[in-house]
């Protein structure tokens, strides 16, 4: 919900943000390098985007409220299909909802009315829960290194759409899911975390997806405690514990 801290008139998206809409393209170095600096401000403010049921947004939802992430709350979500079922997963969790709908807006257009409503909230961190478009280079540039992407494969393996059915194609023994920062490549920032999920002899895509989704929700909300702390170092493509010492688990 809004409180008083936030409830003030939206900043206007100014000229110089606008120029970013034909002039800024961001990749993987510029997010790395970014890193070191965004991790001295505490993460708090947390905006959601997602399309469709929003099984994401309410773990990570009642993680937060559960106290598994320490220092996180989510102050927006946005949709972009007016009758997502994540909606009504959002309202019933007193979280503030805004749909900002695609139709007759070029993609530039459609990110800059998600950032103007992202920075009326003050949003510190984005994490997208199952949003079905890929974000525009001047939207990854406002949050470079710190927006988040959960994709139900093992990437690099599989990115992009129908991971399940790509897995099943190449008979893959393991899929999984990831956990990544997005930069301006389909599914292919630095990885923050990642779960292994068996494929059975008899899964089918729905099969293989719903056993997915479960570790999806748990990894997810590890993987946003972890940024939110603040307690990590990108070395190389690597996110590292800080002070990880050599031969200890990755970061989650």
């Amino acid at each position: 919900m809004l409180s008083a801290r936030n409830a003030a008139k939206p900043p206007r998206v100014t000229a110089d943000l606008r120029s970013l809409w034909e002039s800024i393209k961001i990749d993987s170095s510029s997010i790395l390098e970014m890193t070191p600096d965004l991790q001295q401000n505490q993460f708090k403010r947390v905006g959601i985007l997602l399309s469709g049921r929003g099984s994401n947004m309410a773990a990570l939802a009642d993680a937060i409220t559960d106290g598994k992430v320490p220092g996180a709350e989510i102050d927006l979500v946005i949709s972009d299909q007016p009758h997502a079922q994540g909606l009504e997963l959002a309202a019933a969790r007193d979280l503030d909802t805004k749909v900002i709908e695609r139709r007759d807006l070029t993609r530039a257009e459609h990110d800059e009315k998600m950032l103007a409503a992202f920075f009326a909230h003050h949003i510190d961190l984005v994490c997208l829960a199952g949003y079905m478009r890929l974000l525009s280079p001047p939207f990854i540039a406002a949050y470079a290194g710190r927006i988040l992407n959960i994709h139900p494969s093992l990437l690099p393996a599989f990115p992009g759409l129908h991971p399940h059915r790509q897995a099943l194609d190449h008979g893959v023994k393991y899929s999984g899911c990831t956990v990544h920062f997005v930069d301006d490549t389909l599914d292919g920032g630095p990885i923050i975390a990642q779960a292994v999920v068996p494929v059975l002899s008899g899964d089918d895509e729905a099969t293989l997806a719903a056993r997915i989704l479960e570790q999806e929700h748990q990894l997810y909300c590890k993987a946003l405690a972890l940024v939110v702390s603040g307690n990590y170092e990108v070395v190389g493509r690597r996110v590292l514990r800080k002070n990880q010492r050599p031969g200890q688990q990755p970061a989650t």
